[in-house]
């Protein structure tokens, strides 16, 4: 299942320049003087390109206080869709596609808005059975994310950084909390066969030989398969779900 919430992440770079001690200097040292400013100007470069790509990536944001969507009268705002943009851009970027790019760009803003249509029409079936996130799994999640940072400087910046405020972040974890009760209740994870394990591990094998990979053996990675699977049956059928969902929903979209 994928999250729902988006998280905070930062990003920390670090240059680290080491100074050499002593007055002599061997060619040795020379040399290795030579690789280690080759290496900086490579980090700057790198860090350069990070800097011109963020830019490019801020550029299809939009005003926070635009309204993308309505649906069923409730409005999904610009600051809604550019933290899901910032996600979707960040899986491209795993996959190897570059979101900045015309095609990329495109398909990066409709599919942030398919999911954010998706997950509010979630959210209010989530209401409507009246599931809830009480405050002690709200601040539970809270502490949790907070974790990942070293000082609670680090997490304020971050979360200055992300355009949220703190009561912006809780309002995201209660939806996400309602919906993980929702979806664990109203599409229970399928079951899944031992075949289905085994047609699964026979494709991988079958990948493996022709990219020269070595498969582990099936015992080793089962249970993976498994739940692999089930997540993938769950995600077609939430899909299958918010398509009905829509059915019935007055959608008007705005960019």
């Amino acid at each position: 299942m994928k999250k729902m919430m988006f998280a905070l992440i930062t990003g920390l770079l670090a240059v680290v320049l080491a100074a050499c001690g002593g007055n002599e200097e061997s060619t040795d040292a020379k040399n290795d003087d030579k690789a280690k400013t080759t290496e900086t100007d490579q980090q700057k470069k790198q860090q350069k390109k990070m800097e011109e790509m963020q830019k490019k990536l801020e550029a299809q944001q939009i005003d926070e206080k635009k309204t993308v969507a309505i649906v069923n009268d409730k409005k999904i705002l610009g600051s809604d869709y550019n933290s899901a943009l910032a996600s979707t851009q960040g899986q491209m970027q795993q996959m190897g596609v570059d979101p900045t790019s015309k095609e990329a760009a495109e398909e990066a803003k409709n599919q942030t808005i398919d999911s954010l249509i998706g997950q509010t029409l979630l959210l209010q079936e989530a209401d409507k059975k009246s599931y809830k996130a009480s405050e002690a799994d709200i601040n539970k999640q809270l502490d949790e994310i907070k974790k990942q940072f070293k000082t609670e400087k680090e997490f304020d910046a971050a979360l200055k950084k992300s355009g949220m405020d703190m009561k912006t972040l809780e309002t995201q974890i209660a939806d996400s909390i309602k919906l993980k009760q929702y979806i664990e209740k109203e599409v229970p994870a399928a079951q899944i066969t031992d075949e289905d394990i085994q047609k699964t591990y026979d494709q991988y094998v079958e990948q493996g030989k022709s990219t020269g990979q070595e498969i582990p053996k099936l015992e080793e990675i089962k249970l993976q398969i498994e739940q692999s699977l089930q997540q993938e049956k769950q995600q077609e059928k939430l899909a299958q779900q918010v398509e009905e969902l829509k059915k019935n929903a007055k959608i008007d979209i705005k960019i």
